[in-house]
Parts: C-alpha cells; sequence; structure tokens
C-alpha cells in the first residue's frame, strides 16, 4: 500500500486533471427524470453544489489557519514540520477530506453514477494509499510525536469538539488561502460553471447566450486569476500575517 501511495504521490496533479475529464464521460443518471420528474435536475444540483463547497469551505480554513508543507519536494513525500494546530487538531487529513467532498460533489452536480460508483471509490482508494505513504514518512521522522498525535486525532473523521476555541484562538488568513488556492480555484469553478450550463441546459435555454456566458465566465475567472499570480510574483500580496 505504501509503494502504491508513493507511485501515486508522485503523479497526483495529473490525476487530478484526469478525474475532473472523467466528469464528462457518458453515464446513466444519479437522478432521472423517469424517477425525479421534469425538474429533475434540481435534485444533483443542489446536492452537488452543496457538497462540493462544502470541500472547498474545509480546505479554506484548514489553509487560512494553519498551512502545512506537505506538498512534497522532488515529487516525493515530505514535511519539514509535524503540524497539528488549526484543523489539524481535529482531522489529520482536512485537506484530503477537502478534496474528496470537492469531488464527490462534482460527481453528484454532473448527475453521473459511473462518477459517483466507480471513479469515486477508485479516488477513496488511492487517497488510503497516498495517506498510508505520508504517515509512514511522518511516523519516521517524527517518531512518538506522530504517534501520539495519531491517537488523539482521527484520519479522516473531523472532530467538532473544541472547534469553536480553535477558530477563537487563531487568526483566518485569507491572502495564505488565495495565494495557496487560485490554482485549484480556477479549475474548480470553471468545472463547475461548464456543468451547470452544459449538463443542464435548462437553466439558460437559449444556446447562444449560454456559450457567451460560459465564455465571459471564463475570461473573468481567467483575469481574476492572472491578477492574483501578478500580486504573488510581484510581491505585492503575500501570505505573512499583518
Amino acid at each position: 500500500m505504501i509503494t502504491i501511495g508513493n507511485f501515486f504521490f508522485t503523479y497526483r496533479n495529473g490525476l487530478f486533471i484526469m478525474l475532473y475529464l472523467l466528469l464528462f464521460v457518458p453515464s446513466p443518471m444519479l437522478f432521472s427524470p423517469e424517477k425525479f420528474g421534469e425538474k429533475y435536475y434540481l435534485f444533483p444540483v443542489i446536492l452537488g453544489l452543496l457538497v462540493t463547497f462544502a470541500g472547498e469551505l474545509i480546505r479554506g480554513i484548514t489553509i487560512g489557519l494553519a498551512y502545512i508543507i506537505r506538498g512534497g519536494r522532488d515529487r516525493k513525500v515530505y514535511a519539514d514540520k509535524l503540524v497539528t494546530e488549526g484543523i489539524f487538531r481535529h482531522c489529520r487529513n482536512p485537506l484530503y477530506v477537502g478534496n474528496i467532498l470537492m469531488l464527490l460533489g462534482v460527481g453528484i452536480l454532473s448527475n453521473s453514477l459511473f462518477y459517483v460508483v466507480i471513479v469515486m471509490p477508485l479516488f477513496l482508494f488511492i487517497y488510503q494509499a497516498i495517506v498510508r505513504a505520508e504517515e509512514n514518512f511522518l511516523r519516521n521522522k517524527f517518531g512518538a510525536d506522530f504517534d501520539n498525535y495519531t491517537k488523539r486525532v482521527n484520519r479522516w473523521l473531523i472532530n467538532f469538539n473544541g472547534l469553536s476555541e480553535t477558530f477563537r484562538g487563531m487568526r483566518f488568513n485569507y491572502k495564505r488561502w488565495l495565494l495557496k488556492e487560485y490554482n485549484t480555484l480556477l479549475v474548480w469553478l470553471i468545472g463547475i460553471f461548464a456543468l451547470l450550463l452544459f449538463r443542464y441546459p435548462q437553466i439558460v435555454p437559449d444556446a447562444e447566450f449560454r456559450n457567451t456566458l460560459f465564455g465571459a465566465i471564463v475570461v473573468f475567472l481567467l483575469v481574476l486569476y492572472g491578477y492574483i499570480k501578478y500580486l504573488k510574483k510581484s510581491g505585492k500580496m503575500t501570505d505573512s500575517m499583518a
């Protein structure tokens, strides 16, 4: 399992691109008009948006309170310190929990039975393998400190006890959230709008206006993305707290 996790950790960025492309694979519907009536699309739209936004909310709060450098070094698992504050007091892998919810949400939003039943379990297996590889690294590097941490905090389930105390004791760094998350936000938001407009033409029936609207949304998001990237590269926005 650890070997598998190290392999997928190396290629995890390409993995997310593939997972997003699989959203558009033809599939039987989760919610069909035969079973849910003429307004069937409201079920995947509302439920999908709630789940996927919950995932980004978890990611955003986690990054804004206490960011961890576990993105790897030289495409391998790496951590320079054991981070246990912020949301990491309540869950060992909140960023991954957020990712899972984000992808599950867009899978529901796409109304794809194939994605929810086939792709998501495969994704969960891959994530479990990656986490096992990361935990092997952390245990070897931090020893008893990591073992004690695992005894206090769940791997996947978020413990909400004491969450308000965590929020009171830390400041949310929105700049860090933007600077660390703007790549993810761009791909995620474009994917959401593409699914909403083209999977459900009922929302915007006029095809010409629908195409124009999507183009305008993409241009707006790209301009915003470029602006944030400029602020980051120029040093005009940093994640240091004032």
